[in-house]
């Protein structure tokens, strides 16, 4: 089986501030809905007001990121699925719950991750 990371930029989700519960209602149904499945592996929203910082290999600690991820936000999820059609179709419903287009992606096979 494959691991697929199905996401979307923050600023694609618009919608009213009195639906936002809503929203997020039905996205935890579609996150519960693919744990029961026994697809889901983990997911969640990058928190914008941690600010990220760079990790050298000797642990050294600075502030900022790589230039191409500087606005890396919005929500996440990734599912272990056996093809790319079954990605398709979990993201349209992640699509529905959130208002708004989600992109998929797959990782490369690991056989111990």
């Amino acid at each position: 089986m494959t691991k697929y990371l199905i996401s979307f930029p923050g600023a694609a989700m618009d919608v009213p501030v009195g639906e936002l519960e809503a929203v997020g209602e039905a996205a935890r149904a579609v996150v519960l809905e693919a744990k029961e499945a026994g697809a889901w592996v983990f997911g969640g929203g990058i928190d914008e007001s941690v600010p990220p910082v760079m990790v050298d290999g000797d642990g050294t600690v600075r502030e900022g990121t790589y230039p191409q991820t500087a606005q890396l936000e919005g929500g996440y999820s990734i599912l272990e699925l056996p093809s790319y059609e079954a990605a398709v179709e979990w993201a349209a419903k992640f699509a529905a719950a959130c208002r708004c287009p989600q992109e998929v992606r797959a990782f490369h096979y690991d056989p111990i991750s």
